[in-house]
């Protein structure tokens, strides 16, 4: 379809993208280079962004870097479930078969960490996404459970994930003893212009190319959705560039 009409390879902002194939931006650059230095020092990293900046791939970029027979990844969203079904799965994660009482579960977690950590040799790598829906129970929670031997050790990378109000949340005063642990504190911008438009083919005018970027903001996700809408109208029309006045009509269309 417009994929052959405009000789592009493949999809260019499929959900299959993989991290070898992603665009080098300053932020994905920036946020890779956090994610190794928390990867070496352990302890616990905050990552932020807008919905559609990029995080999760980022992520999961992250997570394909690091050697299986030395790290073992865990992945929980908050959204999946409740404060208990999140406990649970941290214990599932570290194949271990839950306990009912919180005391317990607790208990449970840390030394299942001990145990990966000084038997196996392998360090435990908990992303928890979503955070910014946890409640401030939890996040002084996180501060309890993540402390080893009165903090003064670190067998473990955690990762928060969550929309930008989670930082200024872990600013209250009630969450220092979580925000003061951050080794890592990383928020995503939005693309630069020039950052948008950093095709070598010139399928978009300058005029499109300036209608996406005033129109995303810059948010990755917006731009992909935009363009593969635009990418589309283009095919139907049948026009060799996408103009401004296509990038107009899919977000009129689109409800971009």
């Amino acid at each position: 379809m417009y994929k052959a009409y405009y000789s592009l390879a493949r999809a260019p902002f499929s959900k299959d993208l993989r991290p070898s194939e992603a665009f080098p931006s300053t932020d994905y650059e920036g946020v890779q280079q956090a994610l190794s230095y928390l990867q070496k020092t352990r302890g616990i990293g905050l990552l932020v962004g807008e919905p559609g900046a990029g995080k999760t791939f980022a992520l999961r970029s992250f997570k394909e870097t690091l050697n299986t027979s030395l790290y073992h990844v865990v992945y929980f969203p908050l959204s999946t479930g409740g404060v208990m079904d999140f406990y649970r799965g941290l214990a599932y994660g570290l194949g271990e078969e839950p306990k009912f009482r919180k005391v317990d579960l607790f208990r449970q977690i840390q030394q299942g960490i001990e145990r990966m950590a000084e038997e196996r040799k392998l360090t435990p790598v908990f992303i928890l996404d979503e955070m910014h829906m946890a409640k401030d129970a939890f996040l002084q929670d996180i501060a309890l459970l993540f402390n080893f031997k009165m903090d003064s050790t670190n067998p473990f990378v955690l990762i928060l994930s969550g929309l930008p109000h989670l930082k200024t949340r872990l600013k209250l005063n009630h969450h220092r003893p979580l925000s003061q642990r951050l080794i890592v504190n990383y928020e995503f911008q939005p693309l630069s212009q020039e950052e948008v438009a950093g095709a070598k083919t010139p399928i978009f005018t300058n005029a499109a190319i300036e209608a996406i970027a005033s129109r995303s903001q810059g948010w990755p996700r917006v731009v992909n959705n935009l363009t593969i809408n635009s990418l589309l109208y283009g095919f139907q029309l049948k026009m060799d560039q996408i103009n401004e006045e296509i990038v107009r009509l899919a977000i009129e269309t689109g409800g971009l």
